[in-house]
């Protein structure tokens, strides 16, 4: 058989399977082997083009797209013991409700949470009220934006009890400030921090790095009692951007806790967003412990802090949930306890 441009010669037989034109065009089969090919315009070839690649993109388009989470498998065992019945919630609560600081000269114990912008402080403080009013609530005010602290001031939030206690708060107060920056004037600086911790700063009071806390600041405490100091400082971490934080960050971490160890003040770390690092987790929290992702991301937060992974517990915070959940309550109140025993340990290290 002898080809011209793609035809069929004339002659060939009929039954012999039509070649495409010089444009890719087939003749239709059956067609009469002694017919002239059909002539194809330009404008003709470029519909029947177009309209392929529409197909193809279409078929592409509904490729499923997986997101590397998808195949993260889970640990066959919890790599931290948790119980997540009703009894455990009951439990947990019942413990905050009845903690008292251990020194007759203190009625409240103060924890103070720092870390970068939008990691999640805020969010903390009022996911933990939520869980003893019995509803979600946002009592300390959270932003929506990662650039800009939301928080300027400090602000002190007393966690009130539950049920019959609703008015009566707890012995346990958090204290929110202004988050860190990448550097001194970006947001909460080293001097400002310690102030806070040391008891000097006024409840209140704006944060301003071209302000600094001093003699001369308006309610500046100048011989602050042990009731005024801060009693445990919590790091809070973002699981979903631990491994993206600027290096200036690890360096201010690390000063911040050297200074906080010298004042004799103990220090633990909460992980956010677990949710967000892990899908297993983000549909069902009691999974967060035997995820390899959320335990790769304490690591990570460990290694930006300078501190031991046995000093970090992950949470899940109330964002955009409008009811509570038990697993999510059960998450949030292990870390307040896990705060607490610490909070404890500075009262019997400063003991009369």
């Amino acid at each position: 058989m002898s080809f011209a441009f793609g035809v069929p010669a004339f002659g060939s037989s009929p039954s012999s399977k039509p070649e495409a034109d010089s444009l890719g065009v087939v003749p239709a089969f059956g067609s009469s082997p002694s017919s002239k090919p059909e002539t194809v315009s330009f404008a003709r070839a470029a519909a029947l083009s177009s309209k392929a690649k529409s197909a193809r993109t279409t078929e592409k388009a509904t490729i499923p797209q997986f997101s590397p989470l998808d195949f993260i498998p889970l640990l066959e065992n919890q790599w931290r013991n948790m119980d997540w019945s009703e009894e455990a919630k009951e439990t947990l609560m019942e413990s905050v409700r009845s903690f008292k600081p251990a020194s007759e000269s203190v009625t409240e114990a103060r924890v103070l949470l720092i870390g970068p912008v939008g990691a999640g402080k805020s969010s903390f403080i009022s996911s933990v009220q939520s869980v003893f009013s019995g509803r979600v609530i946002n009592r300390a005010m959270v932003g929506s934006s990662s650039s800009t602290s939301f928080t300027k001031k400090l602000r002190s939030f007393s966690i009130r009890g539950a049920g019959e206690k609703a008015d009566e708060p707890t012995a346990l107060v958090m204290c929110d400030v202004m988050g860190v920056g990448e550097g001194e004037t970006t947001g909460l600086t080293l001097h400002d921090a310690l102030s806070v911790i040391k008891g000097h700063a006024p409840e209140g009071h704006q944060f301003s790095p071209e302000q600094p806390v001093g003699a001369d600041t308006v309610g500046y405490v100048r011989k602050p009692s042990i009731s005024d100091k801060v009693h445990c400082v919590v790091f809070v971490v973002d699981a979903s951007k631990v491994s993206s934080y600027a290096k200036s960050f690890g360096t201010t971490f690390q000063q911040l806790r050297e200074h906080i160890s010298n004042l004799g003040v103990h220090q633990v770390a909460l992980l956010t967003h677990v949710d967000q690092v892990c899908k297993s987790t983000g549909s069902d929290v009691t999974q967060v412990y035997r995820s390899m992702s959320v335990q790769q991301a304490m690591v990570k937060a460990g290694a930006l802090l300078g501190m031991a992974t046995s000093y970090i517990v992950p949470v899940k915070n109330y964002c955009s949930e409008l009811d509570l959940d038990e697993n999510i309550d059960i998450l949030l109140l292990k870390a307040v306890d896990h705060i607490l025993q610490y909070v404890n340990l500075y009262f019997q290290d400063n003991s009369d």
